[in-house]
């Protein structure tokens, strides 16, 4: 078993306030590390996705170092508290938001960065951070709670063969990432290609709309079509399956559980016996798309390729069922399409405090034109290897970070080595 040390996290650590910036200052300038950034990575990114326009002296008071740890410092629930994000090289002219706190190393060769990324992260340490935190209208990140805090670490050898070891599963997820971006971007490109644009291939190969296809204009999509398309809502081509079941008639079933959560956890379900899931639930397959009703969820289109027969998901989907199974991919491309998104946000009426909700029925009263057999038939063709290729890299993503959660404190209380 490998020995721990306890170290107060403040004996190792200087902690810094972040940079106080005016909205104008916003979307231009030099790297800038937001709230969002700090919350959804265990690593700073190479390239910071956001801007801050700052000055030289600015950069020095509030700079970024390999090494160091950023912390959210206020959320609306403690359980999204000071979650943490580390620097693994510097960051030149780099600042970071107020609504962050900075962790700077005071020592060398006590703690590794890349270890604390995931010791951070990890559900015991996240316990202590929600046992510390208090709540006004806020939950609060401070120096007081800061100073309670302890670290309980290996050796730094462990630490290092840990972390780095961590760091490459880390920097396989995020490779899968950037690629199952691309054929995000890639299947979207392919829809408006072939039915906004139609410029799908004709019988020559060649661009239908661009080389002369034969269009016609619709009254109803105030629009020209391809002559001989039709026009009608998607539930001429998919049906609304809400098939309830009641979880807790199924025992201790394992159930393949989809939520909201789920799909922002990366699109992956929950996996639970039935008899702890609550409320009623539909019963959902592989031949299932799934909508979210509620703004701002609904914005978010998801394909579950389910992988068992136990599978559910929440009421707050809807849940579609291709008329024909073969269709299923172009279905999804249609519920994936702006137009579609746009349907739904300028129809969803007041729910719960400040969100919407869109009724299943006028979800499916959407107007599409809908192509010839053949025409889809070749579409289908290459946008289901894209969907498929997705759900692979999602999956790989899914296993490597359950393996992960699973193997640091295997490795921190020594049932588990790196050799």
């Amino acid at each position: 078993m490998n020995k721990l040390t306890k170290y107060p996290f403040a004996q190792l650590y200087d902690m810094s306030s972040g940079i106080s910036s005016a909205k104008e200052q916003a979307g231009h300038g030099d790297p800038f590390i937001s709230f969002s950034t700090v919350f959804n990575n265990y690593f700073l990114p190479d390239i910071l996705p956001d801007l801050m326009e700052t000055t030289p002296e600015e950069q020095e008071t509030y700079s970024v170092k390999k090494g160091d740890i950023f912390v959210t410092r206020t959320s609306e629930t403690i359980d999204e508290l000071a979650m943490s994000c580390v620097a693994d090289r510097d960051y030149p002219k780099a600042t970071f938001s107020g609504f962050t706190k900075r962790l700077r190393p005071k020592t060398q060769g006590i703690v590794y960065h890349r270890f604390l990324a995931f010791y951070l992260r990890n559900n015991l340490f996240r316990k202590t951070i929600t046992n510390n935190a208090f709540m006004t209208l806020r939950a609060s990140f401070n120096e007081d709670i800061f100073s309670f805090l302890n670290l309980y670490l290996p050796e730094y050898s462990e630490q290092v063969k840990i972390g780095d070891m961590l760091f490459s599963m880390e920097q396989k997820i995020e490779t899968n990432n950037r690629i199952c971006s691309e054929l995000e971007s890639m299947a979207k490109t392919l829809y408006d290609y072939w039915f906004t644009q139609f410029d799908f291939p004709n019988a020559k190969g060649k661009p239908y709309r661009t080389s002369g296809g034969a269009m016609e204009w619709n009254e109803q999509l105030k629009r020209e079509i391809p002559k001989g398309w039709e026009v009608d809502a998607i539930n001429s081509i998919m049906a609304i399956d809400n098939n309830s079941v009641d979880p807790k008639k199924l025992g201790d079933t394992m159930m393949e559980h989809y939520s909201i959560p789920a799909f922002d956890d990366g699109h992956y379900p929950a996996f639970e016996p039935a008899s702890t899931i609550e409320s009623g639930k539909y019963a959902v397959d592989q031949e299932c798309i799934l909508t979210s009703k509620l703004n701002p969820h609904f914005r978010r289109l998801w394909d579950p390729y389910c992988d068992t027969e136990n599978a559910i998901c929440s009421t707050e989907f809807i849940v579609y069922r291709p008329r024909e199974t073969w269709t299923r991919p172009y279905c999804f491309a249609v519920l994936n399409s702006d137009e579609f998104y746009a349907h739904m946000v300028s129809r969803a009426t007041a729910s719960t405090g400040s969100r919407k909700r869109i009724q299943p029925d006028v979800s499916a009263a959407f107007q599409i034109a809908i192509p010839d057999e053949k025409t889809m038939r070749s579409f289908v063709a290459l946008y289901d290897p894209v969907m498929k290729q997705l759900k692979n890299l999602r999956k790989e993503n899914y296993e490597l970070a359950k393996l992960r959660n699973w193997l640091l404190p295997m490795l921190m209380n020594g049932q588990a080595v790196v050799e």
